[in-house]
């Protein structure tokens, strides 16, 4: 039997790291199989010595974390604890540093996971960026968020948001109320994110003098967009030529973010997912960015996680068979 003493001198970061009713002890206990207590203003870990040297390294990750003023959250943990098992928590050392932006409630906004902070550096030194990657990974909340910094740093004059209104094929007609009314429903996400970084007054504001535009796709058709940083979400509901129409709108002094999840392209089966295409079209063209997340990178609830792998398990097995 093995154990190991790691010092905290902050009471409130000895109290987060156990995180509430200890959850967050019990998480590296039950991923580590060992215990951890609280003792002597520290952390004494007690296992087996393999066990004992994993799961010191996953505290001592988390409290760098804490150091650059990131919560640590069930996720967090889940998410330390597996980057450790698989050997790879030296990566966790690009996680931390100043903030994306600040949301309207005055909560700083910082990439959570490793994906997520390639991400945001892949927009930052890119003009044109695609993000893939499974539900809950943050594709269109970061882009919003670095649409936000770039706005309040005066490099774009403009923040366009659209996406494709597949459920009702682009084809509102049938929907009650004006245009605004029809195409809400689809655009309901982007206003989200934006009502959380600007708040509700500033936010009714930049929309009112067209500062903000959140448009469904086609709208996009027969214009060029200068000084604007542009994000197409849910991207694999385009068509090849809807797709190839709105990266052929970027203008000068603008940005561009395209995301997407392949595995929930709800097209009809005759048709081609442009954002497919796109991935293999745009492959290896300087100044564009191809970006992929992994389930790793979810960052809601720990079940959605489960959910994807067990989706990913399920469909390679019938592939297999089928195979």
């Amino acid at each position: 039997m093995a154990e190991k003493f790691i010092q905290v001198d902050d009471p409130g970061q000895l109290a987060e790291l156990f995180g509430q009713l200890d959850g967050n002890a019990s998480r590296i206990q039950k991923d580590f199989n060992v215990n951890v207590v609280s003792r002597d203003g520290g952390i004494k870990v007690i296992g087996e010595e393999k066990n004992v040297e994993d799961a010191s390294r996953a505290l001592r990750s988390l409290l760098d974390i804490s150091d650059k003023g990131q919560n640590l959250s069930e996720q967090t943990v889940r998410y330390v604890t597996s980057m450790v098992t698989e050997g790879v928590e030296s990566e966790l050392a690009e996680l931390g540093g100043d903030g994306i932006c600040a949301t309207a409630s005055g909560k700083i906004l910082r990439a959570r996971t490793v994906g997520q902070k390639r991400y945001v550096d892949a927009i930052k030194d890119n003009t044109i960026v695609l993000g893939i990657g499974p539900a809950g990974t943050g594709k269109t909340y970061l882009a919003v968020a670095m649409a936000v910094k770039a706005f309040r740093e005066h490099k774009i004059r403009k923040i366009i948001l659209t996406r494709p209104a597949v459920e009702a094929g682009e084809k509102l007609g049938f929907l009650p109320g004006d245009l605004q009314d029809k195409v809400d429903p689809y655009l309901r996400p982007l206003y989200d994110a934006l009502f959380d970084m600007f708040g509700a007054e500033a936010f009714g504001k930049y929309m009112e003098k067209g500062i903000i535009e959140v448009a469904p796709l086609a709208y996009m058709r027969g214009r060029t967009l200068d000084e604007a940083f542009i994000i197409l979400d849910e991207a694999q509901n385009t068509t090849s030529e809807q797709i190839k129409m709105f990266l052929t709108r970027l203008g000068n002094e603008s940005r561009m973010v395209i995301t997407g999840d392949i595995t929930q392209i709800d097209l009809p089966d005759t048709k081609r997912s442009g954002l497919v295409e796109a991935i293999k079209v745009l492959k290896g063209i300087e100044d564009i960015a191809i970006h992929r997340f992994t389930e790793k990178d979810v960052v809601r609830h720990r079940l959605v996680q489960d959910i994807i792998r067990a989706y990913e398990k399920y469909n390679e097995g019938r592939m297999r068979n089928h195979g």
